[in-house]
């Protein structure tokens, strides 16, 4: 991690990477009416809107098909209630996806948005880039 802008908001968005890292629920950092936008990407073309079910949901199907994952937080800022995160992602595939075996590592450099209510995140916002999803 860099050195990041000391903010309230900023701690809690980290260690909620952190703890999805671990394979720990994403649920104890959101606000009960939370929602979750992933906009579209190489893995979802249509995006994604979860709810905290939604979210429990997601967290479960991908302990299926990652076997290990990592969230790099690699700048921040903060504003108010609001944070903006550039993250590193890294999973390896504990089954195949589509021509990729599994053991393979998929990378995504990801765009981050949070709003905070309570000292939860009530919204999140995901601009996930991919990189190929093909053997090199």
């Amino acid at each position: 991690m860099t050195n990041l802008q000391q903010h309230a908001n900023v701690d809690l968005a980290v260690r909620y990477h952190e703890a999805v890292s671990r394979g720990e629920s994403p649920e104890p950092y959101f606000h009960e009416d939370a929602v979750q936008r992933e906009l579209p990407n190489a893995l979802f073309p249509d995006g994604a809107v979860r709810d905290l079910g939604g979210l429990r949901a997601a967290a479960e199907r991908g302990r299926t098909t990652i076997k290990e994952q990592r969230f790099e937080v690699l700048n921040a800022v903060a504003a108010g209630d609001q944070v903006a995160l550039e993250v590193l992602w890294t999973g390896i595939l504990a089954v195949p996806l589509g021509d990729l075996p599994a053991g393979h590592t998929l990378r995504a450099h990801i765009g981050t948005f949070l709003e905070f209510r309570d000292g939860k995140i009530a919204a999140q916002r995901n601009y996930d880039c991919y990189e190929r999803l093909t053997r090199r």
